[in-house]
């Protein structure tokens, strides 16, 4: 358990680039999301393999470049569109094993979606499943807007597809949606397989953690109780800092909490 830094803090700058940066702010920790096709080549993954091996970077998850189009791709009502789409997840799959990751995050349909619940819920589980055929957890993000914006959603989704789901839970995403962090911990806690966290307060929703108003210590001993074993991983847009020493000051402070 301890701090981790998404690459996406750092787009538009290359991928190697930031993965390079978040080992060099001191971080053993990352998340990284993917920018485009040619970065799923294996020439390619070699190369952040090379990174995380110099900085000695753990891989906690990878994040598809395609989630923005998710609603089209894997959930519309053109059925082998969805098909192409699975086989198109399995380089991800591919690419998350060789750097070592587990988790495969999607941000799934905007909300309301064009296909019924029920067969929203069984895509997913396909998906899932060719997950776990690689040894990959398919979980899925409490992204506003979509299928997995409250806990009620999230909680639907867990019921309908069981034991094999699970979710990413990101607190600045649980604010613009309307609901506290703790609220997803309280339902869902046994499914919770990564936290992105920010702080905020009441003029930004996106921050450094350690420099809003959210009650950091209280968060990670609730997780703790419930026995979250996973890093938390900071994930910012660029925009919400403003130099390298505020990222470095959040890694300092969450390393005293956990």
């Amino acid at each position: 358990m301890k701090p981790g830094l998404s690459t996406a803090c750092f787009y538009p700058m290359q991928t190697e680039k930031a993965l390079a940066k978040v080992g060099k702010l001191g971080f053993a920790s990352t998340e990284v999301f993917f920018n485009s096709t040619s970065e799923l080549d294996i020439g390619f993954l070699k190369k952040l393999n090379q990174i995380q091996t110099q900085y000695g970077i753990s891989m906690n998850s990878v994040h598809p470049m395609a989630s923005f189009a998710e609603s089209y791709m894997l959930f519309s009502t053109y059925m082998r569109r969805f098909y192409d789409t699975v086989e198109m997840y399995k380089y991800y799959f591919e690419a998350a094993n060789i750097l070592g990751a587990k988790i495969v995050v999607i941000h799934g349909s905007r909300a309301p979606g064009v296909i019924k619940s029920n067969e929203y819920y069984e895509r997913f589980g396909t998906l899932i499943e060719e997950g776990l055929k690689q040894g990959i957890t398919v979980a899925h993000e409490n992204v506003v807007g979509t299928m997995g914006q409250s806990p009620k959603c999230m909680v639907d989704m867990k019921n309908a597809i069981g034991n094999n789901f699970k979710m990413v839970l990101d607190i600045k995403q649980a604010i613009r949606s309307g609901y506290t962090p703790n609220e997803f911990v309280d339902a869902l806690n046994d499914r919770i397989v990564q936290v992105h966290i920010s702080d905020h307060n009441g003029e930004n929703d996106c921050l450094p953690p350690g420099q809003g108003d959210f009650d950091f210590a209280k968060f990670i001993k609730i997780l703790d109780d419930k026995g979250y074993k996973g890093d938390y991983i900071i994930e910012l847009y660029r925009d919400s800092f403003l130099n390298d020493e505020q990222l470095i000051e959040s890694r300092k402070y969450i390393e005293n909490l956990i």
